[in-house]
């Protein structure tokens, strides 16, 4: 079970991010224009990431008691939540973020780290 300093620590790791509160609520940002890539819902049991509209219904579908939407506010972005609660270990958040990152950082960050998105020691 991931917790909200596992994702604190990952998030921060990833090269350029940074925690900027916002709406209340924890953000982690990337490049110079601080695109969010992560966020830590208010009662701390889930965190958003960025996932293309087109895949969520499946990512949804496939692993329902991990992955879903907040009616009304999720609807029309390109983005996704996760229950901490269901994260298995530090590799498979590692991957939740490190793709969110990737569809957030600059290119020229993506260009400077190829390889991110390898979970740690691989």
């Amino acid at each position: 079970m991931a917790t909200v300093d596992d994702v604190r620590r990952i998030a921060l790791a990833l090269p350029e991010a940074v925690e900027k509160l916002a709406w209340g609520m924890p953000t982690f940002r990337v490049g110079v224009g601080g695109k969010i890539f992560a966020s830590l819902d208010d009662d701390d049991r889930a965190m958003g990431v960025k996932c293309p509209k087109e895949d969520r219904a499946e990512l949804i579908a496939a692993e329902p008691d991990k992955f879903f939407l907040r009616a009304g506010h999720d609807d029309g972005y390109a983005w996704v939540r996760v229950h901490l609660a269901a994260l298995e270990d530090d590799e498979e958040l590692h991957a939740i973020l490190a793709d969110s990152w990737r569809q957030a950082a600059p290119r020229r960050l993506l260009t400077l780290h190829p390889d991110l998105g390898a979970p740690p020691g691989e």
